[in-house]
This record gives structure tokens, C-alpha cells and sequence, in this order.
């Protein structure tokens, strides 16, 4: 029998390819299910906030009380940027894209940490921890400093979502604002080995370092086929409410010129994203508390002529765009938020990449020239 080496598999953008096993989250496309580590996303969206999710993906189970607490206490007191990466905000172009922003601030801080280089687990863990409690604060004072704010300090208490949203703001969100910003941290926290997750397993199983691998992946994820649909969301729905068109007509009309209606389709589902649909009765309860109900009207018609007309579910991408919106983020800060939230499943496929290490080192067909030979330069 031949070694398997011997008979690759090619398959363009790696559709289908196996590359390795992972513990953390599973996707059925078909069903349209998305599970962490045997829980369902429908349940963990309901029950669990998003620091009881990052337990869950870092450690293989939900946390008791006292687990939680500890480590809601661990991410509350690394909030704080050191400050050179503070001055590096500060000193960032204001037309800078924010996920080049983002992606430099990260690889920043590894330069301010003293465990940078460590390998160990626990240090490991650590690094993790410092990531996703520091990322927000990046956002946050990014945000504030090109709109000529000063940064608001992070809080030493509350939760990931309410102290986000406070540093955003300056002020305490509302109840309905933390619960649907908590829960679409709890959506965005891992989804099997898509482009940004394999990016940073690539660079971990190299054995470089934690921020690394993070800054990679923010690389990653800044492509427009990976992050920024929602943001295209929102540019729709704006685009609507300043023409005061009929969002109706207006996709019927986009549709019929050939023109893409973000938000819709998927790569894995092939019904509506669960997500999606979770997303879509927040939406509703936040538009009314923000006064706001505009956007949830402008979505759902949408909605119904994307089926009507194509036959298509939406993603998650189609109502977190106008969920941010009412929270008072500007559009292009969407996917910034969504590497907000996917450093918990970077950081958990990193755990799990350095528990059992092998160096991801696929290979490529090579169908360019052959038989040719060097002519003197004299003669070329």
C-alpha cells in the first residue's frame, strides 16, 4: 500500500481537507447547529454569559461559581494597556483602519510582557487572559482618541460586555444593550477552523509565541472575505434610511442589477446561521429600548424579500450590523468587535494546537515551468 504521502489530497482553498481535530466547537451546516464542546449555541446564548463561554473553551467545561468568579476577577484586573502601547493609540493616524490598528496594538503588548516568550501552559493561560481583557481597551481608546476624546479608564468590575461598552460611551449601557452585546460575544467566540483560526494554529505550531499567533489571525480576519460583512450591513440600512426607500425595493432593485446583498449565505450553513436567528429577537428588544426600532423594520424586511426572491437565510453578520449600530459603534469597528470576541477561540485553538504539537506544514503542486537552463546574462 502506498503512504499516504504519496497520494496527496488537492483541494483548492482547502474545501473539505481535513487538517486536524479539534475539541472546541462543531458546525452541521445541513441542521444548522453550532456547538462548543457539546453545548449548544441556542443554550449558551440563553444560559451562559460570555466569561462563562471563555471558561468553557479554554478548559473543556463550564465553571462552577467560584471558577468564574476567579477568573471573571483575573480578565477585570488586566484591563488596563501598559503605557507605551497608550501612547502608540494616540499617536496612530486617525484614518487608520482600526484593524490595522488593532493588529499592531496587539503585537504592541507582547513587547510589554514579560511572559511573552514563556511557553509554559499556565503562562500560556495567562497571556490569554491578558489578550482578551486588553483588546477591548484598545477598541475602546482607539475610538475615543480619533473622535478627539479622551480614552475612558476600563472599570475594575463588571462584566466584558458592560465595561466595553462603558469605555465606548462613557456611560453605563442599558440592561438590554450589556445582555445583547454579551450574548453576541458568546456568537462570535469560536466557529470551527475558519481562516483567521487556521492562520493562528499555523503560526503556533511553529512554537512562536502566544502574540504572534493573535496579531496573525487580526491579519486574517481584516480580509474582506473573512470580517467586515456586517459592516457592509449597516452601509446597506443607512443607505436605505437616507434615501427613505422601501427596503423592499430597494433589494429587489440591487437584485435585479446583479448587486450582492451582504449578510446572506454562508460557506458551512445551508439554512439560516443559528446564530442568526438568535440575534434576531435581541435586535427587537434593543431597537426598542434605544428608541431605534427603524433598524429592526429596515432588517426583517429585508429578510423577507432575500427569501421571497432568492431563497436565502441570513448570517450572523446580517442583524449584528445594526445590533453595534444602536450601541453606538461606528461601522467600521464592526469586525474590530468580532476579533474582540473571537480572541477567546484564537487563544483556546492555541491551548489546544501546544497541548499535542505538530507543525502544520501542507504542501503545494507545483505547475509552473521545468527544463529550462541559465543563459549568460551577456546573452539575454
Amino acid at each position: 500500500m502506498a503512504d499516504q504521502s504519496d497520494t496527496p489530497i488537492k483541494a483548492r482553498g482547502l474545501e473539505g481537507v481535513i487538517a486536524l481535530e479539534s475539541e472546541l466547537s462543531s458546525i452541521d451546516g445541513q441542521q444548522g447547529e453550532l456547538v462548543y464542546r457539546g453545548y449548544n449555541i441556542n443554550d449558551l446564548a440563553a444560559n451562559a454569559s460570555f466569561e462563562e463561554v471563555v471558561y468553557l473553551l479554554w478548559n473543556g467545561e463550564l465553571p462552577t461559581e467560584a471558577q468564574l468568579d476567579t477568573l471573571t476577577e483575573r480578565l477585570q484586573s488586566e484591563r488596563a494597556l501598559p503605557a507605551p502601547v497608550l501612547d502608540l493609540l494616540r499617536a496612530t493616524p486617525d484614518t487608520a483602519h482600526p484593524m490595522a490598528v488593532v493588529r499592531t496594538a496587539v503585537s504592541a503588548l507582547g513587547l510589554y510582557d514579560d511572559e511573552a516568550d514563556t511557553a509554559t501552559p499556565e503562562a500560556n493561560r495567562r497571556k490569554a487572559s491578558r489578550l482578551l481583557a486588553q483588546i477591548p481597551t484598545i477598541i475602546a481608546a482607539f475610538s475615543r482618541i480619533r473622535s478627539g476624546h479622551e480614552p475612558v479608564e476600563p472599570l475594575d468590575t463588571h462584566s466584558t460586555a458592560y465595561n466595553f461598552l462603558y469605555m465606548l460611551n462613557g456611560e453605563a449601557p442599558g440592561e438590554a444593550a450589556e445582555r445583547t452585546f454579551d450574548v453576541c460575544l458568546v456568537l462570535h467566540a469560536d466557529h470551527g477552523l475558519n481562516a483567521s483560526t487556521f492562520t493562528s494554529r499555523v503560526i503556533g505550531s511553529t512554537l512562536s509565541d502566544m502574540y504572534s499567533a493573535v496579531t496573525g489571525a487580526i491579519g486574517a480576519l481584516k480580509g474582506p472575505l473573512h470580517g467586515g460583512a456586517n459592516r457592509e450591513v449597516m452601509r446597506m440600512l443607512l443607505d436605505i434610511d437616507e434615501q427613505g426607500a422601501d427596503p423592499a425595493d430597494y433589494v429587489r432593485e440591487r437584485l435585479a442589477n446583479k448587486e450582492r446583498i451582504m449578510g446572506f449565505g454562508h460557506r458551512v450553513y445551508k439554512t439560516m446561521d443559528p446564530r442568526a436567528a438568535i440575534l434576531r429577537d435581541l435586535v427587537k428588544d434593543l431597537s426598542e429600548e434605544r428608541d431605534a426600532r427603524k433598524w429592526y423594520d429596515y432588517s426583517m424586511a429585508i429578510l423577507n424579500t432575500m427569501k421571497e426572491e432568492k431563497g436565502m437565510d441570513p448570517n450572523v453578520d446580517f442583524f449584528s450590523a445594526s445590533t453595534y449600530y444602536m450601541m453606538g459603534l461606528d461601522p467600521d469597528l464592526f469586525t474590530p468587535i468580532f476579533a474582540l470576541s473571537r480572541t477567546t477561540g484564537w487563544t483556546a485553538h492555541l491551548l489546544e494546537q501546544w497541548s499535542d504539537n505538530r507543525l502544520i506544514r501542507p504542501r503545494a503542486e507545483y505547475v509552473g515551468a521545468t527544463g529550462k537552463s541559465v543563459t549568460p546574462i551577456s546573452e539575454r
